[in-house]
């Protein structure tokens, strides 16, 4: 591979990861529709003000959005480019996903365990918390307690799990569709299993613990 694709797909990464935030693309969906001061922002999102300046900034090095004062006002807009495209490609294929999730769950009647009640089940210590996500991102951050065990090697690693507790797989967010097939997998082998309906994204999105790269 040339130097120029690397570098390509090394800004491509980097965009990637700046859009890798549901807060982050709210914000983007709300800023598409006009110009917003931070303070308008919150009322849309229900962020916090740290939270909501920090995603802009964020953003905003990136070229997602721009600034303009406007008084003792900053105003954020769109930056240049087709972010309104990239936005409704990244819809598109979040329909799809649902679309996939929703017929695996269908076929293999894969029951979801809520936030709140996984967050009282970790803490009673009453249920095994799986993460099928790929090593890197589990070492990025993860559920407290979470056992990884990446889904491409979930088959070969069974014995690593307990065979009489129930156990919660979660992945990255509610349209990844690998949770869906690792619980499919476990009740194959006759484990008590259920996803996280939201994920890791969401989890943590909501303020809820989670053990993070030092």
């Amino acid at each position: 591979m040339k130097n120029a694709d690397i570098e390509l797909l090394t800004g491509s990464a980097g965009f990637a990861h700046i859009l890798g935030s549901a807060p982050r693309l709210h914000l983007l969906e709300q800023i598409a529709q006009g110009e917003f001061a931070v303070e308008q922002l919150v009322a849309l999102t229900g962020l916090s003000v740290a939270n909501t300046s920090q995603h802009l900034q964020q953003l905003r090095r990136a070229g997602f959005v721009q600034a303009r004062r406007d008084g003792k006002r900053v105003l954020y807009r769109l930056g240049s480019g087709p972010i309104v495209q990239l936005l409704a490609a990244l819809e598109l294929y979040a329909q799809h996903q649902r679309s996939e999730l929703q017929a695996l769950s269908r076929g293999d009647h894969v029951e979801a365990i809520t936030g709140e009640e996984l967050q009282a089940r970790m803490q009673e210590a009453s249920i095994t918390v799986l993460d099928v996500r790929p090593a890197q991102e589990f070492a990025a951050g993860h559920l407290p307690g979470a056992i990884n065990i990446p889904f491409e090697d979930l088959q070969r690693r069974l014995g690593e799990l307990p065979a009489n507790a129930e156990i919660a797989a979660y992945c990255r967010g509610p349209y990844c569709v690998l949770s869906v097939q690792a619980v499919a997998a476990l009740r194959q082998h006759g484990l008590h299993a259920r996803r996280l309906g939201s994920g890791y994204d969401d989890w943590q999105a909501a303020g809820l613990p989670v053990v993070k790269a030092a």
